[in-house]
């Protein structure tokens, strides 16, 4: 029986996580569940998995949780502070699903714990990959990745030496927009952009995915988590989504990791690591699939992906400025307030007014710098 706590539980991933945890009873136990603001759904979740705690982030969410949960025994709590106290809780391990540079704070809490984290918040790699990979390898914890992505190169890797690895790719659909001209893509609204062709995620995540930000935030995660410099990290379009990552090797090997998309088979993958656990998502039948294809991306249509390599490349506090700056953007976008494209323009403008500079050190480091990007 392993305990298991997960932040972000009303999210796309917290909620496959719970499918998951309620499909092998016998194996996992909640431990401790957190929300942004959605009290009444994490109640419902608290009660129905045995939760001891629950914390919302958002302070004005707090009475309708602790009304929800009273009588339960489940311990409620609001604010940053208490989804930060949630990781840092007693457990075997912390699904790490929050959105957003928010997320940072918590994953810091849960590796101080000495807890493993598998690592669904991509932004803590890209805006504190050097604080967080620190702290991780400084307490001897490891981080498990649950992106479908990082997942297929770490099974991939599998064995390895790292030495021995000369190229990683990671694929992307394309999103909606992978055959649309320039100008289209930039007339593109909020409901164009959230037809996301095969997952059903978060407003914000699949808007990185239709301007493939998403893809770029991924290299800059991979960069962090398989310490590999960013000229052997490529991405490339797939739309079929059938093969999720791949690890070229210097002897020509190149090795593939293939599944549904469906984020259950990743996240089955790190609750049952080192061992295997089942899964219920649909099994390949590749005679049916016929042809898998691949392109490589055009950065021309896509500018955001070349701003992401960009910040890669140039290291220290760029990726915390596209991330921060790109989570402003993407909101004012869904808002109505700016178009497609200057999604990528502000982003850059960001970039270039604040890209300069040491990586964050310290969290106050963070903050101070995505509050100036």
């Amino acid at each position: 029986m392993r305990s298991l706590t997960i932040l972000g539980a009303t999210g796309s991933v917290g909620s496959s996580t719970l499918d998951l945890v309620a499909r092998h009873r016998d194996r996992f136990r909640i431990a401790a569940v957190t929300a942004r603001s959605d009290a009444l759904g994490l109640a419902r979740i608290a009660r129905t998995h045995g939760a001891s705690f629950a914390a919302v982030a958002e302070p004005a969410a707090y009475e309708p949780l602790r009304e929800a949960l009273a009588g339960t025994g489940i311990e409620a709590a609001a604010g940053p502070e208490a989804v930060a106290v949630a990781a840092a809780r007693p457990a075997d391990l912390v699904m790490a699903a929050i959105s957003g540079a928010a997320g940072v704070a918590p994953v810091l809490a849960a590796i101080d714990a000495g807890i493993t984290v598998a690592l669904a918040n991509k932004e803590s790699l890209v805006a504190a990959g050097d604080l967080v990979m620190g702290s991780a390898a400084r307490r001897g914890v490891s981080l498990l990745p649950v992106d479908s992505e990082h997942n297929a190169v770490f099974q991939a890797l599998a064995g390895s030496r790292m030495e021995d690895v000369e190229t990683v790719w990671i694929t992307a659909s394309g999103g909606p927009f992978r055959t649309w001209s320039a100008e289209a893509i930039a007339a593109a609204r909020p409901e164009d952009a959230l037809k996301h062709p095969n997952y059903a995620m978060g407003a914000k995540v699949t808007v990185d995915s239709a301007g493939l930000m998403n893809k770029g935030l991924e290299l800059i995660e991979a960069h962090h988590l398989f310490a590999l410099p960013p000229e052997r990290l490529k991405a490339l379009i797939h739309p079929q989504q059938v093969v999720h990552g791949m690890v070229g090797y210097r002897d020509g090997s190149v090795v593939a990791q293939l599944g549904a998309a469906d984020m259950r088979v990743p996240i089955a993958h790190c609750l049952g690591f080192p061992e295997r656990i089942d899964g219920p998502s649909r099994r390949l039948n590749l005679a049916e699939i016929g042809s898998l294809t691949f392109e490589e991306p055009d950065l021309g249509r896509f500018p955001a992906l070349r701003l992401a390599i960009e910040a890669m490349r140039a290291g220290g506090r760029a990726p915390t400025v596209l991330n921060a700056a790109n989570e402003v953007a993407v909101e004012a976008f869904l808002g109505r307030r700016i178009g497609f494209a200057e999604i990528s323009r502000i982003t850059e403008a960001a970039l270039a007014a604040e890209g300069a500079g040491p990586a964050p050190a310290t969290l106050g480091d963070l903050w101070l710098i995505d509050h100036a990007a």
